[in-house]
């Protein structure tokens, strides 16, 4: 007899530019869409399996001004938050630990120096590092992680860089196709199909969800673990309550959340 398989992660993402949680197209274009403590309180009410906060401009102005988001989101949400963003050193992994992350998310930093990613493995354990694989096609199979939030070329290739950052240690991998995200038109699925071929970890597909359709498509064309939606919640084209009715009914198992009370 089958194992049944285990429930999918439904994931929402928030980036973050200041104050403000911000949404583009392939990652241009920002605009503000409202504050993080809004959002992160209602996904968290609202049935969210983990959050994931991405400070988008970190690493391009060698700071990180997210860790107060992140106190405060920890104090009244009590599911798994990833933070990723201008981390660049061990001290400021910990600075987002201590803030109250599960993990964290590494994309520029690892890159530039690839034992960053066992160096933090090592210290704080494979299951907290998370790597933040930005993707933008460059031909039939070709993909090139980029850097700085889809701001910087790499000339490396995308799947290659997946294959090393595991061996140094990680734990999951996040993967938004640049390409797709934020157009609302699906995900890349060859792209998410070829990192979970090779990924011993769990893998998170972000970048393209435009409806519950294209959401239970990536589940179950890509045997991906969990998604990390935004555009479609933050802009009400479904809820996550909505969502995950749609995927049960589509044979995706989904994480059961007991109502929790809106905080006043």
């Amino acid at each position: 007899m089958t194992a049944p398989l285990p429930p999918v992660r439904l994931i929402p993402r928030l980036d973050i530019k200041g104050e403000n949680v911000v949404k583009g197209v392939r990652l241009e274009g920002l605009r503000v869409v409202g504050k993080p403590d809004d959002f992160a309180r209602r996904y968290y009410v609202h049935g969210a399996d983990e959050v994931l906060f991405i400070d988008i401009v970190a690493s391009l102005y060698g700071r990180n001004n997210i860790l107060g988001v992140v106190e405060r989101a920890a104090r009244e949400i009590f599911v798994p938050l990833t933070v990723g963003g201008g981390l660049r050193s061990l001290e400021d992994i910990a600075g987002a630990l201590n803030a109250g992350a599960d993990k964290v998310a590494i994309n520029t930093a690892g890159l530039r120096r690839p034992a960053f990613l066992s160096e933090a493995a090592e210290r704080f354990g494979s299951q907290c590092i998370v790597l933040n694989l930005e993707a933008k096609r460059r031909g039939p199979g070709q993909w090139e992680p980029l850097t700085d939030n889809g701001r910087e070329t790499t000339g490396r290739d995308a799947l290659a860089w997946v294959e090393e950052a595991l061996s140094l240690g990680v734990g999951e991998i996040l993967v938004t196709s640049v390409d797709q995200e934020g157009t609302r038109k699906g995900f890349d699925l060859e792209l998410i199909a070829e990192v979970r071929k090779r990924a011993r970890v769990p893998v998170i597909a972000c970048g393209g969800a435009g409806g519950a359709g294209h959401v239970a498509d990536c589940f179950l064309k890509t045997d991906t673990d969990a998604v990390a939606c935004a555009a479609i919640l933050h802009y009400g084209a479904t809820t996550l309550p909505a969502l995950k009715a749609d995927l049960a009914r589509a044979g995706i198992a989904v994480r059961e959340t007991a109502p929790i009370e809106a905080a006043a």
